[in-house]
């Protein structure tokens, strides 16, 4: 007779409970991406390949490194295993589930990932990926991750995590259901997106036009000396940023500040997603931290423009980097947050990225500081930054009603799944008259309806 359970507090789930060692092989791996002379050549799934995407499938370029053939054997990917983050400076962000869809001889889990291999006769590998999602099993893995400045999962507090069990027909048919479900949402979200990109756009081009050639326009104008610059107003100066700027590794003493996250869309700004608890104030100290009026910039995708001035004190990711204004810098904070940001100063940022493909560019400090920075006199700079919110305020407003619309879609989403998973909604009859979902589909919607640049750090690949 199978073991079961009941979850703590969770009294609306509908279903019988197993810890999940019941239902599925648990295997943390131990594979880094190192590559050492005599192992087997691999390509390993990592952290961010699972943190970022539903599905994982050949669409993804994956790490290539080398791991013993023993390691091969143990972590080799199937189609259906599910891999979940086991490791984190965010507990909140243990337990994130994504699901196998193609399988190769030297592909394999990597660090950082616990790989879940549902045992057949109990548990729909669909269905599993989606049950982890679900509040009441999900903090459960939040509450087992053990660490103070980051967290991780054990073995045993993986395999003691409950989880509902429905009859196994029960599960594929919740499973073609809710594959649906991603699908609509998934369209519909990139909609959303496609719009947020041409408002996005389209405040840039205006933006532009008034932080890189000025208020008196036309007026006496002069070559910059710098090809992608062109001519600018005659009387603005044109430095390197060192000349305004050093990099700076201040660090937090008790990790209290709030956290702060930066984004191509929305600049600097404070991480208002994440619920901010004591877990996350411990694990803190001794993190990086920036300052009002520092430039921050996420190294991984500041091609994107993922970069702004800081408005408030407060703990960043270790994989930014923060610049400070050198004393006296004639460098108004709010024109250089617009500045900095605009298309030929993005573009920029990708021909001095170094990495062997757009995933993985990294804007180095050095490459940074000798980027070519125009400066107006400052009483212009501050006329150009009222200026341009005037003429951009409806599109911020546009941008924001639409990124909201996107927040409630995503939330609509996981609520669904949760009821359904739960069996506090009953969808069999409707999932009976629904053909499967091309999985090559769903995983392509899926993984532009989550494009983002927000808050993934390095370190954790």
């Amino acid at each position: 007779m199978p073991e079961m359970a009941a979850i703590k507090g969770s009294h609306e789930i509908r279903w019988p409970t197993m810890p999940l060692r019941r239902v599925a092989e648990v295997r943390n791996s131990n594979v880094d991406k190192l590559s050492h002379p005599g192992e087997v050549p691999v390509r390993l799934c990592n952290y961010v390949d699972v943190y970022r995407n539903d599905l994982i499938t050949g669409r993804i370029e994956f790490m290539r490194a080398t791991a013993t053939a023993e390691e091969v054997a143990k972590f080799k990917l199937r189609r259906g295993d599910v891999l979940i983050t086991k490791d984190s400076e965010l507990w909140t962000d243990i337990g994130v589930p994504a699901i196998v869809k193609v399988e190769a001889d030297d592909l394999v889990c990597g660090y950082h990932l616990t790989m879940l291999r549902a045992r057949q006769h109990l548990m729909w590998p669909g269905y599993l990926a989606r049950a982890l999602r679900v509040p009441e099993v999900a903090v459960q893995l939040h509450l087992a991750a053990k660490g103070v400045t980051r967290f991780g999962l054990t073995q045993q507090g993986i395999k003691s995590a409950l989880v509902p069990v429905p009859p196994l027909d029960a599960q594929q048919a919740m499973t073609r259901y809710l594959d649906h479900l991603d699908l609509r949402v998934g369209r519909a979200v990139n909609k959303k997106h496609q719009l947020v990109q041409l408002l996005d756009e389209r405040r840039r081009v205006v933006s532009q036009e008034l932080v890189t050639r000025g208020l008196r326009n036309p007026g006496e104008r002069r070559a910059s000396g710098v090809d992608w610059l062109g001519e600018v107003p005659a009387h603005w100066d044109v430095r390197p940023a060192k000349w305004f700027y050093r990099e700076v590794n201040e660090r937090s003493q008790r990790g209290e500040e709030q956290l702060i996250s930066v984004s191509h869309l929305t600049g600097v700004t404070p991480r208002a997603s994440k619920n901010v608890t004591m877990f996350m104030a411990a694990s803190y100290a001794g993190h990086k931290l920036c300052r009002p009026g520092d430039l921050v910039i996420n190294t991984m995708w500041a091609w994107m423009g993922a970069l702004g001035v800081a408005a408030d004190t407060g703990i960043i990711s270790p994989a930014y980097g923060v610049y400070r204004p050198l004393p006296g810098s004639s460098l108004h904070p709010a024109y250089a947050d617009l500045l900095l940001r605009t298309r030929p100063y993005i573009d920029e940022y990708t021909c001095r990225s170094t990495g062997i493909r757009s995933s993985r560019l990294r804007l180095y400090p050095d490459r940074f500081l000798t980027v070519p920075i125009v400066c107006p006199p400052g009483e212009e700079q501050q006329e150009i930054v009222v200026r341009v919110a005037d003429a951009t305020r409806d599109l911020n407003a546009a941008i924001a009603a639409t990124m909201r619309e996107i927040e409630l879609l995503q939330e609509y989403r996981a609520r669904l799944i949760a009821d359904v998973v739960t069996g506090r909604r009953d969808v069999w009859a409707q999932a009976a008259s629904l053909p499967d979902v091309d999985p090559e589909e769903l995983d392509a919607v899926l993984a532009a309806a989550s494009t983002d640049d927000d808050d993934i750090d390095d370190d954790e690949e």
